[in-house]
C-alpha cells in the first residue's frame, strides 16, 4: 500500500517531535538494547491512559485530558472502531481519528503509547485467525508514530515496553497484545458466560511470554504498569477476560510474581465501564487492575458483581489518570478515573512501599 508507506514516512518525522519534549531517545537496535521499546530520562509525574473511542462519535474528554497535562497518554485498545478486512477503510478511520482537534493538540504535549483492542485489531472478539492482522499491525504503528526501520515492524504483534526516569524514580510501561496470538475459544454467549472456559487455550504466545519475563525480571523500575486490554483480575462478569483462558492467568500472575518486579499495577480497558480491581494473593502483595474503558460510549451495568472491585463501578463518560508521588514523604501513587470537566469519579491512594515482593 503505497498510501500507507508514505503515512509511515510522515509520521516518523511528527514522532521525533512528540518525543523530543520528554527527552525520548530513538529506539534502540536489537542488539544494544533486546527488550526494550524505547528510554527516556525524564521523571514522569502524570499519566492518563483511556479506551472504547468510537473516532465517529463525539469525543469531549480531549479537553479535560489535555488540560491536565499529562506526561503520557496511552492507548488501552478499541481506539478506534474499525471491524474490516479493508485495509484503506481501516487507515481512513485512523486519519479520521488523528485528525481529531482535542487529539491532535494532546499529541503536540505529550508522548502517546499504546496496544490494541478487537475493534482497532480489525474484528470483533478478534484471534489469531483474523485474516489482516499483519496489514493492521502496520496501520497501528503507523498511527502511534512508530518509525518505518523500528524492530516492532517486525514483531509478531504490537506488544512493547517504554521506561521513563532516573534510578529510585523510574516508571516502566509493559504494554501486552491479548490478540495476535489468541487462540479461538468456544462461544457459549449465555448470560452467564460469552466463552467456554479453556485451559489449553494461549492467550499471549510463546514469544511474547519470554519477552514479559525478561521485561519484569530485568526491570528496574520502581513503578511497572502492565497494560492489557481485557480485564485481568475480575472473573464474574460475562464478557472477554484473562479468566477464559485460566492458565494463562495464573501464568501471568505467576510470571509477575517469580520476577521478584517492585510495583506492578494493571491497566487495562474493553469493558464500556470503569472500575478499580485489587487481588490480595496473587502475586505476594496486592494487586491493583485500574480499568478505564469509555471515553465516547458506556454500556451501564447496573448491579455487575465483581469480587475484587475497590469503590463504586463508573458508567460514564470517562479517563483513566495515574499521578506518581516519588518526593513526598510516603511516596505513592494515585489511581483515579476522571469524567467530563475533570470531574474526580473515583481515586485510591496506593503508597509505594506496600507494593513489594516480601524478601524485598
Amino acid at each position: 500500500m503505497a498510501s500507507s508507506h508514505i503515512c509511515r514516512l510522515r509520521l516518523l518525522a511528527m514522532a521525533v517531535l512528540v518525543a523530543w519534549p520528554l527527552g525520548c531517545q530513538a529506539p534502540e537496535s536489537p542488539q544494544t538494547h533486546r527488550t526494550t521499546t524505547s528510554s527516556s530520562d525524564s521523571v514522569i509525574t502524570r499519566i492518563a491512559f483511556g479506551s472504547c473511542n468510537n473516532q465517529r462519535l463525539k469525543q469531549p474528554l480531549w479537553s479535560p485530558i489535555g488540560e491536565s497535562s499529562p506526561d503520557l497518554w496511552i492507548w488501552m485498545g478499541d481506539n478506534i472502531y474499525a471491524d474490516t478486512e479493508n485495509m484503506a477503510k481501516m487507515e481512513a478511520e485512523y486519519d479520521h481519528q488523528k485528525s481529531q482537534p482535542g487529539y491532535e493538540a494532546l499529541r503536540e504535549k505529550a508522548h502517546v503509547l499504546g496496544t490494541w483492542d478487537d475493534h482497532d485489531y480489525g474484528v470483533n472478539d478478534g484471534d489469531r485467525t483474523y485474516a489482516k492482522r499483519d496489514s493492521s499491525q502496520q496501520l497501528f504503528l503507523d498511527f502511534l508514530g512508530v518509525s518505518a526501520d523500528s524492530p516492532r515492524r517486525d514483531r509478531k504483534g504490537v506488544y512493547s515496553s517504554h521506561t521513563f526516569g532516573p534510578p529510585g524514580k523510574q516508571v516502566k510501561i509493559v504494554l501486552l497484545d491479548t490478540r495476535f496470538h489468541r487462540d479461538p475459544l468456544t462461544k457459549l454467549d449465555t448470560p452467564s458466560r460469552l466463552y467456554a472456559p479453556d485451559s489449553s487455550a494461549r492467550l499471549l504466545g510463546e514469544e511474547q511470554w519470554r519477552w514479559l519475563e525478561q521485561e519484569l525480571r530485568e526491570s528496574e523500575a520502581r513503578v511497572n504498569l502492565i497494560g492489557t486490554s481485557i480485564q485481568a483480575i475480575g472473573t464474574e462478569h460475562r464478557w472477554e477476560k484473562w479468566a477464559d483462558v485460566p492458565a494463562e492467568r495464573d501464568r501471568l500472575f505467576r510470571t509477575i510474581r517469580e520476577s521478584g518486579a517492585s510495583g506492578v499495577i494493571l491497566l487495562s480497558g474493553d469493558r464500556h465501564r470503569g472500575e478499580l480491581s485489587r487481588h490480595d494473593t496473587a502475586i505476594g502483595y496486592p494487586l491493583y487492575e485500574l480499568t478505564s474503558s469509555g471515553l465516547t460510549h458506556t454500556t451501564p451495568a447496573p448491579g455487575e458483581v465483581n469480587k475484587h472491585r475497590v469503590g463504586d463501578l463508573v458508567e460514564v463518560l470517562h479517563y483513566g489518570r495515574i499521578d506518581l508521588s516519588f518526593e513526598a514523604p510516603d511516596p505513592h501513587v494515585l489511581l483515579e478515573l476522571r469524567g467530563r470537566k475533570d470531574t474526580l469519579l473515583l481515586r485510591e491512594r496506593v503508597s509505594l512501599s506496600s507494593l513489594k515482593p516480601a524478601l524485598n
